[in-house]
């Protein structure tokens, strides 16, 4: 037993090494988790005291957690052992698809990146780029029973829409997004998942994904996870509000029980810009079927005024939110609606909503004139149109009576669509469908929803 073993310095020090990580695996480790679990745990309450819709238990559980929580809910094995019986394969095949749709699904939500990275950038971001106008979204939420789970429901302009109303809602709550595909680039990918928000296909979609999907949502609604969607399913390519997709309101209605389940509140939300980046690629885009956003061609759209942003000489002219009345899945489902009503209904209700600014305004003014006018009447146009003396009924409450025409025609000016020489203003020869699509953005300008509820007030919650 006293024996003296001589070994190789290699195997001594490897020996050290695996005795060194065992110590921390088993002793250490744990409790420096310990440690930063319970500091993080007393961070996280003392910041929902700060927020009016307290970040749910549900959000805060670890990502692995959460996916094998997916994984295992009794629909997503019944949709297991139904995709292996259609394709003719193995249950834990199918089992293992199901899983790489969880992991590509499922966030993982970091309140430091949320708070500390994400809505820092977003004000920096938002401010340099723009001259923000809101409403208080507190007014827009006040009268939703604190237990609700909250939908906000937005018309999609830019890629823009996710910073701004990210920031927008800081103070209130957070929110996770349906982010598309093109969002799953590294590290873009990181910072998405991070920020709480879920990817979702457009294409090689199957009914297994499908089920994973929906329960992942439904989980997320049941638990009071705040949510932001966009029911048109991509940006819009003309400036109007596009028709419902019935897609994630459809998973959110599917399995809602009115009697016993938490109420589900639909907040619409109308988004506007004097300006967004992909405007010139919207507007070259097919109007109908899939396209491929050039990326390229928006960064060089933008890159040569980046430095003039960046030194403050600059803006891309306003952005402004507008909340519409609140909408109640219970109320709907107890009065015998059905999904594709309540789509309508919230796309009506955003459509109003949509703020009037003052590019989109003088845009429409000068298409519904000569190509070149007196600066003079176009401004007496601008003023009667904004005092509502003209019968154009473009009313939105959120249109502010202190915008000028001069807010309007900077930014037209600057990017060459107008002109300006000795008091009269010229239309670019080119300039008439990029104008078109910022005067398709009035709320005059939406379309309607081809079937509207015959009784709309019957969706409404006392706010």
């Amino acid at each position: 037993m006293t024996q003296t073993i001589d070994i190789p310095f290699w195997q001594f020090a490897l020996l050290i090494a695996f005795a060194a990580v065992t110590f921390a695996s088993h002793f250490l480790f744990p409790s420096v988790r310990w440690f930063f679990r319970r500091r993080f745990e007393r961070a996280v309450a003392q910041l929902n005291t700060r927020l009016a819709r307290p970040i749910e238990p549900f959000k805060l559980m670890r990502r692995a957690d959460n996916i094998n929580r997916l994984l295992y809910d009794p629909q997503v094995m019944e949709a297991v052992v139904a995709h292996a019986k259609a394709e003719g394969v193995r249950e834990d095949v199918a089992f293992e698809k199901a899983r790489r749709y969880a992991r590509e699904i499922v966030p993982g939500f970091s309140t430091a990146t949320y708070f500390g990275f994400a809505i820092r950038i977003g004000h920096w971001l938002t401010q340099a780029l723009y001259r923000v106008r809101i409403e208080r979204v507190e007014m827009s939420v006040a009268g939703i029973p604190p237990e609700a789970t909250v939908v906000f429901v937005m018309n999609h302009r830019s890629n823009m829409d996710y910073v701004l109303v990210t920031w927008l809602v800081a103070d209130n709550t957070t929110l996770s997004y349906a982010v598309g595909e093109w969002a799953r680039i590294w590290p873009l990918r990181w910072l998405v998942r991070a920020s709480g928000a879920y990817f979702i296909r457009r294409r090689k979609i199957t009914p297994l994904y499908r089920s994973v999907l929906a329960r992942y949502v439904q989980m997320a609604r049941d638990n009071g996870v705040t949510q932001a969607i966009f029911p048109e399913g991509g940006l819009s390519r003309d400036g109007r509000l596009g028709a419902p997709k019935l897609g994630l309101l459809s998973y959110l209605w599917d399995g809602f029980d009115p009697e016993k389940a938490r109420d589900v509140v639909f907040v619409p939300v109308g988004l506007n810009y004097d300006r967004v980046f992909e405007d010139a690629a919207l507007v070259a885009a097919p109007p109908k079927g899939r396209f491929k956003l050039s990326w390229r061609r928006v960064i060089g759209a933008v890159l040569p005024e980046v430095w003039p942003i960046l030194a403050g000489r600059q803006r891309f002219g306003h952005a402004a939110v507008s909340f519409g009345a609140p909408v109640s899945l219970r109320a709907a489902m107890l009065a015998g609606g059905r999904v594709e009503d309540l789509g309508r209904e919230l796309m009506a209700r955003v459509g109003a909503s949509v703020p009037i600014l003052p590019v989109p305004l003088v845009a429409d003014l000068l298409l519904a004139g000569p190509p070149e006018v007196e600066e003079a009447a176009l401004d007496a146009a601008f003023r009667d149109r904004m005092t509502g003396a003209t019968p154009v009924p473009l009313t939105d409450a959120s249109a502010p009576a202190d915008f000028t025409l001069e807010d309007g025609l900077r930014v037209l000016l600057r990017r060459g669509l107008v002109t300006r020489e000795n008091g009269r203003i010229t239309v670019a020869a080119e300039a008439g469908p990029m104008l078109r699509y910022y005067a398709n953005t009035l709320p005059g300008r939406q379309t309607p929803p081809p079937e509207a509820p015959e009784t709309p007030e019957k969706y409404v919650i006392a706010t």
